[in-house]
């Protein structure tokens, strides 16, 4: 009776996330059945909101606010930070918390999706489940002043609600319901729920498949691995290998080898003036890292 309501070494279980989390999938599955009867144009927009939502978080949270592994101007800081409450997986400065305290003790109990406790724990199952002690306790310890440093970062945490139902929900519903006539319903279905779900998952990929399948060419000693299928839904961030080697890269990957949109919005936001400061490994220090810890695959 002791352990009622909890898992995982005694954490306790968010029944609030686990409904809200089979809702939201079960509304995704009987969105599928709505697809046949859009209109095109519904569908290609909520393929275009998905490619936003990933922005928000590859681009945005992830590499930029997370790693600072590039600088960008006002401008693309603030499309980044709506992009990333279209994505509403929590608000620039919690997203980024977690990560660096994931990179910094990834594998272990402090480490918010602990891989080693399995594929559906670091998939969704870590969000059904208070934070384990460790986390916070060792998150406490990390600096995380530069994040609230950043006027864009403390205006998106301070209306997050407010700008995740106008970005996640509003928006993505409205703009086929206005502009060519779509039903409020199938708009709803397909660009927020359908879409938000999806993204959702493949997000989740990173911190699931993304450490347990693939291959290891930059370090055989570290779970995450070179996963192509992750690449390919997440727009560039399945070189997990590359990435928890060289997470200060920007690229997340090794450049001019792979398939990588964000890292192609990057550099095109730099051609545009908008990005400065993009930090790569150098490729000698790529080279030495794979003969000296990569398991000869690549």
């Amino acid at each position: 009776a002791g352990t009622e309501g909890t898992a995982g070494g005694g954490q306790a279980i968010v029944w609030r996330n686990v409904v809200l989390m089979g809702l939201l999938h079960l509304g995704a599955v009987y969105s599928l059945s709505l697809v046949p009867r859009a209109h095109i144009l519904t569908l290609l927009w909520a393929y275009f909101c998905f490619l936003m939502t990933a922005l928000g978080v590859t681009a945005g949270a992830h590499r930029l606010w997370s790693h600072r592994s590039y600088k960008a101007k006002l401008p693309l800081r603030i499309f980044l930070a709506a992009a990333n409450s279209m994505a509403f997986q929590n608000d620039i400065y919690e997203w980024s918390r977690d990560h660096r305290v994931h990179h910094k003790y990834s594998e272990t109990d402090a480490d918010p999706h602990n891989a080693r406790r399995g594929f559906f724990f670091s998939h969704i199952g870590w969000l059904f489940v208070r934070k384990h002690r460790d986390v916070i306790e060792k998150g406490r310890k990390l600096d995380f002043t530069d994040l609230l440093d950043d006027p864009v970062v403390r205006f998106q945490r301070k209306y997050y609600k407010s700008s995740v139902v106008l970005m996640c929900f509003v928006i993505p519903t409205f703009v086929p319901w206005y502009l060519w006539g779509e039903s409020l319903w199938n708009a709803y279905f397909l660009a927020s729920i359908l879409r938000y779900t999806i993204s959702l998952n493949v997000t989740w990929l990173v911190n699931s498949a993304a450490h347990m399948y693939g291959n290891r060419p930059y370090d055989k000693n570290i779970n995450p691995r070179q996963n192509t299928l992750v690449t390919l839904g997440a727009i560039g961030e399945g070189f997990h290998n590359y990435h928890h080697t060289f997470p200060f890269d920007y690229s997340a990957s090794e450049l001019g080898l792979k398939f990588n949109p964000t890292t192609w919005f990057i550099d095109f936001m730099f051609w545009l003036g908008l990005v400065t400061d993009r930090k790569q490994a150098p490729k000698e220090m790529i080279q030495a890292r794979k003969e000296r810890t990569g398991d000869g695959s690549a």
